[in-house]
């Protein structure tokens, strides 16, 4: 079978299992047709228009599964499994907004609501990968707020008591806090950024609007340009006159 057929028959089957199947149903079948639509194209121009339609298709049918996950009766667990495989699909396409976003909100989920679950509750080391991956990617306001996290995560019970830390504890504190501020930093910068973008944009539409309302203001009648035209002339005689008188002195 060709390769291009390939293609389209394990995406046509991925968006069918997708649309057919009950959210908390997904799982590593489904990603595994994911993949190997996005491994069989015939060229890289096929791949990335597979990977597009992809993209596409998870954004319209995440939004569609977490509104039926969140539906009474409400279940945490229903809402984490969608979390989860989207999370992992949104990789795949290198969807990294939407990849970090599943991520973000399980974190979120899980920490209000399984902190005292051995298996379930996040731990320092996944609020710290989770915010270098989003600072890496430029999420920096993300990345700020999860830094936040990781800190209170080295002493859940008592996370402002440094006193009693050891030394070990102050120097992963500290090198927290470092890319957190750093964190900070960088979206502070990139909001002057977009707001000096957005002013610029503003700048130029009134610099063309006043433009607009100059080159359509109304021409001055025949008799007044014919009036101009004479006192132009007669000022051009007059100076033509005192630079010959002075070439004569």
């Amino acid at each position: 079978m060709p390769a291009v057929a390939v293609e389209y028959d394990a995406l046509s089957l991925f968006a069918s299992r997708l649309l057919s199947h009950h959210c908390t149903s997904f799982g590593d079948h489904e990603l595994r047709l994911l993949q190997a639509a996005l491994s069989a194209g015939p060229d890289v121009p096929a791949l990335l228009h597979t990977r597009s339609a992809a993209r596409r298709l998870l954004q319209d049918r995440a939004k569609e599964a977490f509104a039926a996950a969140q539906a009474p009766p409400l279940d945490h667990a229903r809402i984490l499994v969608v979390a989860d495989f989207f999370a992992r699909a949104f990789a795949l396409v290198a969807d990294v907004r939407s990849c970090l976003a599943m991520r973000y909100e399980a974190l979120l989920l899980r920490d209000a609501k399984y902190s005292d679950n051995h298996h379930l509750q996040v731990s320092r080391e996944e609020w710290l990968t989770f915010a270098k991956d989003a600072l890496q990617n430029g999420f920096y306001t993300i990345a700020s707020k999860a830094f936040a996290y990781a800190t209170a995560h080295i002493h859940p019970s008592h996370p402002r008591q440094l006193d009693s830390t050891n030394s070990i504890e102050k120097d992963k504190i500290n090198d927290i806090t470092g890319l957190r501020n750093l964190a900070k930093s960088l979206s502070a910068k990139h909001s002057v950024q977009t707001e000096s973008a957005e002013y610029m944009k503003r700048r130029n539409s009134c610099a063309r609007e006043k433009y607009n309302l100059q080159s359509g203001k109304p021409k001055l009648p025949g008799s007044s340009m014919y009036m101009l035209g004479i006192k132009t002339r007669n000022i051009k005689k007059l100076l033509h006159s005192r630079e010959r008188n002075l070439g004569e002195i």
